[in-house]
């Protein structure tokens, strides 16, 4: 906050609405993103010196009786509105605050704190500025204990892609039907095997549903996967608890041995981009120099855009890995596309880079997926299997 001239960061919630809240103050003991029951306003702020504390109304001041991890945090309580204004009064007038909000909703997953809020703490005399980068040092750094579960899990669920693929190709080649939701159903399967959690998914995709980023394999639909075709595998897990990171990788593979022309372009196009934008991240970081989500996204997609590929855009190049209850996490996206995401690139946090071109009139979806972490020292670093070469499943 000091380096930011921020003299103070304002977290507000109303009836569980801050995830933030939820993690720098948890409901229990054992931590996590559980959010506590309450009915009315509460306010947390953490000064750039000096002791933080939260506010609460005095009905709702049970759920603050404080664990052990709040460590300094002081709790106080409000009954009327005109005290709670007060309150933040005395500790915002003249200041310059951070509180969740993106200017101009550019950063919706920043901008959780309503209007009429933000109205509030200006009319206090107070210059509302972004969290955004605050969240990120907050929330979204990784432990070393969750740094090295990470690296565990990734091996467990490469392993697993591995498996699915082979599950592929040993029921091709002896004749026998297998279908996008056998696969997916075997995957989950060897999840709960290796004591796993996972939210939804995973994605197996053949041919034209490789074109839909977020396509479901259903029984209700079921699609055999044979000799010629496609097939797209996106699958994540993570050991049980939000203190830990999911493992988020996307591979693609062919039935047979022969790959046409069409998909080995873009597959290597996608690939190209991929490490594209891999390369600036190390490079800038090498040299001393900031970085930001929007910039690495631009590196990946003006790698597709050159190749003539650019009819095949859908989506960013990338989300946060962070703890909390969520695969796409709180800190950095690499992402000028969906969103202007201005957010640097910090030590301590993680994220995906997994470009993709999606042609469904080509019958033809290709995302490459692997998962970075940002180290104090040697800087970005792949933790996850990461596809250099079309998978032969046939």
């Amino acid at each position: 906050m000091k380096s930011s001239r921020i003299h103070g960061w304002l977290i507000h919630d109303f009836r569980g609405s801050s995830s933030v809240l939820a993690r720098l103050l948890p409901a229990s003991a054992g931590g996590g993103s559980e959010k506590r029951w309450t009915t009315r306003r509460v306010d947390f702020f953490i000064p750039a010196e000096g002791t933080p504390v939260v506010l609460s109304h005095n009905i709702d001041a049970l759920n603050f009786a404080r664990p052990e991890r709040w460590g300094q945090v002081r709790h106080e309580t409000y009954m009327s509105w005109q005290q709670m204004h007060e309150w933040l009064r005395h500790r915002v007038s003249g200041k310059r605050i951070a509180m969740e909000y993106s200017a101009g909703g550019a950063l919706p997953v920043v901008s959780s704190v309503d209007g009429g809020t933000i109205d509030l703490i200006r009319g206090l005399g107070a210059e509302v500025v972004s969290s955004a980068d605050l969240i990120q040092t907050a929330v979204s750094r990784w432990s070393a204990p969750a740094l090295a579960e990470h690296l565990a899990i990734s091996k467990l669920v490469d392993a697993t892609k591995d498996a699915a693929f082979a599950l592929i190709a040993s029921s091709t080649r002896a004749g026998r039907t297998i279908y996008e939701h056998e696969v997916a159903q075997f995957i989950r399967d060897r999840f709960v095997a290796d004591g796993l959690e996972y939210l939804d998914g995973p994605i197996v995709a053949v041919n034209a549903h490789a074109a839909d980023p977020h396509f479901e394999p259903s029984e209700k639909h079921p699609t055999v996967i044979k000799n010629n075709d496609w097939v797209l595998i996106d699958l994540w897990a993570r050991r049980p608890g939000e203190d830990n990171l999911f493992s988020d990788v996307t591979w693609t593979g062919f039935v047979g041995a022969t790959v046409p022309d069409l998909h080995r372009r873009v597959f290597e196009t996608v690939r190209q981009a991929r490490d594209a934008s891999l390369a600036l991240a190390q490079r800038e970081w090498a040299a001393g120099r900031a970085v930001q989500g929007w910039q690495l996204d631009d590196a990946a997609r003006e790698t597709i855009i050159s190749a003539g590929f650019e009819r095949g855009l859908r989506h960013r190049t990338g989300h946060s890995l962070s703890p909390g209850l969520l695969v796409h996490g709180s800190g950095m996206n690499l992402d000028n596309l969906e969103t202007h995401d201005t957010r640097t690139m910090l030590a301590g946090t993680g994220f995906t880079i997994e470009p993709g071109i999606y042609l469904p009139g080509e019958h033809l979806g290709v995302r490459n997926e692997i998962n970075v972490y940002v180290d104090e020292s040697r800087g970005p670093i792949v933790t996850s299997g990461k596809q250099d070469a079309i998978i032969l499943c046939g």
